[in-house]
């Protein structure tokens, strides 16, 4: 597949990203990582959605590698200063899975705590479940790991028709949209930052088709193979889900219900959270992954 790499100098002096870059080949693509606190400590895998990347994790990185945590925020193909395929149809569901399991297995992460929202659970719950052996714990925030036999919501097929069709799609705003906060124009512009042009958005505009809304769906098996894993996972799972997500709101529930490592830990709702949640109350999140993996070690 064809692929395009935005410039180094986009990424230049954006309000609290200062990392240094790190990269991976992964099956021929560069994939870019975050890779902050110390080396030899247990990672916290950090996995960001549709259509942000790893500055969506500034506030909360900091905070994480303080409290001894390795903490690793990659950014998927197609988004941020990874490589972006550039047909719509290079992106799937599965390679979006096997990227990063790859990504994982060559960084040979292990005593993963994983941390997933948006699509960054879809593919996140994934991999642990298809590799529990690396993975401690998991914890979620605005997320799900639909397999299509349920309904999904009409704000989500709204955001589905919008992501397919309309002739703009800028992608900061889109950011802004959905989280309660007012974020400042420099932090939008680091927003769109990966994407100088519509040329490099064909992942950002994928993404939401590849969502499984019904049961045959290419996704909906594997799915369903994850949730029977999860179904027997013992291992701590803890939801961080914010008040005022108009689409995954409540989403809670069914992980709480059916996870046995769910059991007795302790749930949160963040308070005047957006679906991006990272942006609006990442230093509040931060904290409450720092207390989880605490009171499990």
């Amino acid at each position: 597949m064809d692929a395009i790499r935005t410039p180094d100098d986009r990424f230049e002096n954006l309000p609290g990203y200062d990392f240094t870059p790190n990269y991976l080949d992964v099956a021929g693509l560069r994939m870019h990582y975050v890779d902050e606190g110390p080396g030899d400590a247990a990672p916290v895998l950090l996995v960001h959605g549709e259509p942000s990347w790893s500055y969506l994790y500034r506030k909360m990185i900091p905070l994480l590698a303080a409290a001894g945590h390795r903490v690793i925020a990659p950014d998927l193909i197609g988004f941020g200063r990874s490589d972006k395929p550039s047909e719509i149809s290079d992106y799937t569901y599965q390679r979006h899975v096997d990227w990063m399991t790859q990504f994982v297995t060559d960084l040979d992460l292990r005593d993963i705590t994983l941390f997933g929202q948006d699509w960054g659970s879809l593919i996140g719950l994934r991999v642990a479940a298809e590799n529990a052996d690396r993975f401690a714990r998991i914890a979620i925030g605005n997320g799900a790991l639909p397999t299509g036999d349920h309904a999904v919501s009409e704000a989500f097929m709204q955001w589905r028709e919008f992501a397919t069709t309309s002739p703009r799609f800028d992608i900061g705003r889109i950011i802004q949209r959905a989280t309660v906060s007012e974020m400042s124009e420099d932090e939008v512009a680091a927003y769109d930052a990966p994407f100088p042009d519509d040329s490099y958005k064909a992942g950002a505009r994928a993404f939401p088709a590849l969502v499984p809304i019904t049961p045959d769906d290419p996704a909906s098996e594997a799915n369903r193979r994850a949730w029977a894993a999860l179904t027997e996972w013992r291992k701590p799972f803890l939801t961080a889900f914010s008040d005022k997500d108009p689409i995954l709101g409540g989403g809670e529930k069914v992980f709480k219900k059916l996870v046995p490592g769910a059991a007795g830990q302790p749930h949160v709702i963040i308070e005047d959270g957006g679906h991006f949640l990272q942006e609006d109350k990442g230093e509040e999140l931060a904290e409450v992954l720092i207390g989880f993996i605490a009171r499990d070690t």
